[in-house]
């Protein structure tokens, strides 16, 4: 797999013209997994990660799961339990623009988890949120079917896959 900081230098074209973009902001990595790619799948849950555990119980077949939690660092949209569950069934990462918990649980499994930070508070639950909405983090539009990879130098989102 190839690195983002490579992908950015091979696909130097498509960053200038926006298909290739590049999320402005410092993530803080929590899991196992150093370095992901694959298809993304959204969802918009403002501090209510119940859309967040529906969806990763499903089959995730390598995806990445880029949650717009709003950049809340009020409640947790992602913690050790929904961690195993990703694992379990073959989530490849998830991204997160707001917090998640249980960083020990975490750093073990077998997933890739990046964060704005931490908060010990679980999240509400009032079955709130949608998947697969279109989503914007900093003024860059994420859609359910772009592509990810995600590493220590950053997170960039693709129109197409590059690796």
């Amino acid at each position: 797999m190839k690195l983002t900081t490579d992908l950015c230098d091979e696909y130097e074209e498509d960053l200038i013209t926006g298909s290739l973009q590049l999320l402005p902001l410092q993530f803080n990595m929590y899991g196992k997994k150093r370095q992901i790619a694959g298809e993304v799948t959204t969802i918009k849950a403002l501090e209510d990660n119940s859309m967040v555990r529906k969806t990763l119980g499903s089959k995730g077949d390598g995806r990445i799961l880029l949650i717009d939690g709003g950049g809340s660092r009020r409640f947790a949209l992602m913690g050790g339990d929904l961690g195993q569950v990703a694992e379990k069934n073959s989530w490849q990462g998830v991204i997160v623009f707001g917090c998640i918990r249980d960083v020990a649980e975490l750093s073990v499994l077998d997933v890739g988890v990046w964060a704005l930070g931490t908060c010990p508070r679980k999240s509400i639950k009032k079955n709130s949120g949608s998947i697969n909405e279109n989503i914007y983090i900093e003024n860059v539009l994420i859609s359910s079917g772009d592509y990810c990879a995600a590493d220590e130098d950053g997170v960039i989102i693709s129109k197409k896959k590059l690796y």
